[in-house]
């Protein structure tokens, strides 16, 4: 049914939540330590459940970003993480440890918040040095380590700064340098970079992620931004109504999708109705006169005669030539909207023999914006593995 089900060195278990062992061939790892351990987690304010029932493992080094939309329960699950919170029910070990057993000054937890809560009052050196000092480090160590951390952000000379000379992205760095010069376990991260414009939003989640690599801190990213998700994580863990909807590698996230909510809620897909047969042999959807060829795969995971939801990628959808040439499903599209982005096109068409469907499409033929604008006739299509299946 999807592009892809499993990658080198795990497989999901049917509800995403587990790894399990290398495949035979497989070049063996060595064994790594589960530093964070979840488990049947959930946190009730009154009638209303936050976080509910949720549990995961994070091995030590590993990247996971916590991935949902506003109010799904992924900053209220930090939170708990970081023993903030009281939890209504389940346990959260950290290093073996219950957290709530580690008084907070003596948790190694190091925080980035949207709001930095940098001291304008202090250098960019005092800030960094901030947490040292509260846990007692030998003051003769901490200048060579508070150079370090701004050397790693790429901050050296700063040193003497005030928080107000810096840009926004350099107090970023400031707070990322803070939060990890006490060389803390666990880095967790809430939505940190959500104030910043886009262009360096995209430059400090790359920024973020070689700082993670040359550390190998372990680290819990909370955000609701997807490319973020993506780009930056080991792990994405996508919550949806306090309950976890799928806990993947980002590429099983996003080309093999849970269910409905993960597909729709990571990328821009498009979604239609039809009903499954494998009466015939070659498994298919009908949908209004036209009978859509699917993967071979799904023969035996749909039942016969099924209502299912068909989710296929925008940028899985070919158009024009392409279509015409490699695409195992075909149709005949209306444009009904072309926009212009740059490096890309971002298309709306609409298919007759779909009862009239719109789909979104992202082409990178730029070069042929002039065939493909408002009003225009094209053929779309996919390789019919591009189409994912979910029963209603």
């Amino acid at each position: 049914m999807t592009e892809l089900t499993s990658i080198p060195g795990f497989q999901l278990a049917a509800q995403g939540l587990t790894e399990a062992s290398a495949p035979a061939n497989a070049i063996p790892k060595r064994e790594t330590k589960v530093l964070v351990s979840v488990d049947k987690v959930s946190k009730r304010f009154g009638d209303f459940v936050a976080v509910d029932d949720v549990s995961f493992q994070l091995n030590a080094g590993q990247f996971l970003t916590i991935l949902g939309p506003s109010g799904c329960g992924k900053s209220t699950l930090l939170r708990l993480i970081a023993g903030f919170m009281e939890l209504s029910t389940g346990h959260i070990l950290i290093d073996d440890k219950p957290v709530e057993a580690v008084p907070p000054h003596r948790r190694s937890i190091g925080m980035v918040f949207q709001r930095l809560a940098l001291f304008p009052h202090m250098t960019v050196a005092e800030n960094v040095a901030f947490p040292l000092k509260m846990r007692r480090f030998d003051p003769k160590t901490i200048p060579a380590r508070v150079d370090r951390y701004l050397s790693l952000v790429q901050l050296k000379g700063y040193q003497n700064r005030r928080i107000s000379e810096l840009s926004g992205g350099q107090q970023q760095r400031v707070a990322i340098a803070r939060a990890l010069v006490f060389e803390p376990a666990l880095l967790l991260l809430d939505e940190p970079l959500a104030a910043l414009d886009k262009k360096l939003r995209e430059e400090m989640q790359i920024e973020f992620r070689r700082i993670q690599r040359e550390l190998g801190v372990t680290t819990i990213n909370v955000t609701h931004d997807q490319r973020e998700a993506l780009v930056m994580s080991d792990r994405v863990m996508v919550m949806n109504d306090g309950r976890v909807q799928q806990f993947a590698a980002p590429e099983v996230a996003y080309q093999s999708p849970s269910n409905r909510f993960v597909a729709d809620f990571i990328g821009m897909t498009n979604f239609f109705e039809g009903d499954f047969s494998s009466s015939e042999g070659a498994p298919s959807v009908e949908i209004a006169n036209a009978k859509i060829e699917v993967d071979p795969r799904d023969n035996g995971v749909l039942r016969e005669g099924a209502r299912v939801q068909c989710a296929i990628r925008a940028h899985s959808i070919l158009v024009g030539p392409d279509a015409e040439r490699d695409a195992d499903v075909k149709f005949k599209a209306n444009i009904v909207e072309s926009i212009f982005e740059g490096e890309r096109l971002i298309l709306e068409v609409k298919i007759p023999e779909l009862n009239d469907v719109i789909f979104k499409i992202i082409s990178h033929h730029v070069d042929e914006a002039g065939q493909l604008k408002f009003g225009a006739n094209t053929t779309i299509g996919w390789k019919k593995e591009k189409l994912l299946l979910f029963e209603v």
